[in-house]
């Protein structure tokens, strides 16, 4: 398994199947994963750093100098930028000044690409801090991960290396009063002995009882795209993902699979 993780603070654009052309963002380090999850099909591979604080961070100063290089880079070279999105090595929103950065990051855009949305890509797990919750509601598509209907399937699959209590999530992502974007990753496989699938009963309803409650403007559901960690995991086809994606359209939910 080869591990794929971005060099850069500011990089891109590059071509995404959910964003168009996207400028990534990174807030992690360039040579290693930071995150709360240790998902098993995470193309940045394990976390192996369990101590998420462990890390000297990048300073504002330094993030906010990249960025605006690099939109400013972008824009002489009249470069598209439809999505200026968080993504990067691990989870953006573990940046201590993840609202900061993106109160500024709206001001630049406002300069360089007026027309361009603002993407975060997070795991959800840091939504009972709220400062974290307001700055997502400050920007125009925060993508928040829901992979599992149950804790046993979100313990098996996203991992986590803090305590995460799927009730309490999904709690905090009813608060967003359905101005967000869920992204599930469905999948099938082996974990420790035992075979596993998020898209069939009784997991399939109790994630979509979940959808049900947090009413989100869009849902975005994909399946494996790129090398794993974990080597037992099977990937649903388009087709397969389609069928998915009716059944929510068929309950009112702005759906689309890749």
């Amino acid at each position: 398994m080869s591990t794929f993780l971005w060099e850069s603070i500011a990089f891109g654009p590059i071509h995404s199947r959910r964003l168009g052309h996207s400028l990534g963002i990174n807030l992690m380090p360039v040579d290693e994963k930071i995150c709360t999850f240790n998902c098993l099909y995470c193309e940045c591979g394990w976390t192996l750093e369990k101590n998420i604080n462990a890390r000297e961070p990048y300073p504002l100063e330094l993030v906010m100098e990249a960025i605006e290089r690099k939109l400013a880079e972008c824009a002489r070279t009249d470069t598209p930028v439809d999505s200026i999105t968080f993504s990067g090595n691990g989870e953006p929103t573990l940046y201590p000044w993840f609202d900061k950065v993106i109160d500024r990051l709206r001001v630049l855009r406002d300069q360089y690409y007026p027309k361009a949305v603002i993407t975060c890509l997070s795991n959800a797990t840091q939504l009972h801090r709220p400062e974290i919750v307001e700055a997502l509601k400050r920007i125009e598509n925060p993508m928040l991960k829901l992979d599992a209907g149950t804790q046993t399937m979100l313990d098996i699959l996203n991992a986590p290396i803090v305590p995460v209590d799927i009730e309490q999530v999904t709690d905090q992502l009813c608060t967003f009063n359905g101005n967000l974007v869920i992204q599930t990753m469905f999948l099938s496989g082996e974990q420790d002995g035992h075979h596993f699938d998020n898209s069939i009963d009784p997991e399939w309803s109790q994630w979509l009882a979940r959808i049900r409650r947090i009413r989100p403007k869009r849902i975005v559901i994909y399946s494996l795209d790129r090398e794993t960690p974990a080597l037992a995991l099977h990937k649903f086809d388009k087709e397969y993902l389609e069928a998915i994606a009716e059944k929510l359209r068929a309950e009112g939910f702005h759906t689309e699979a890749y």
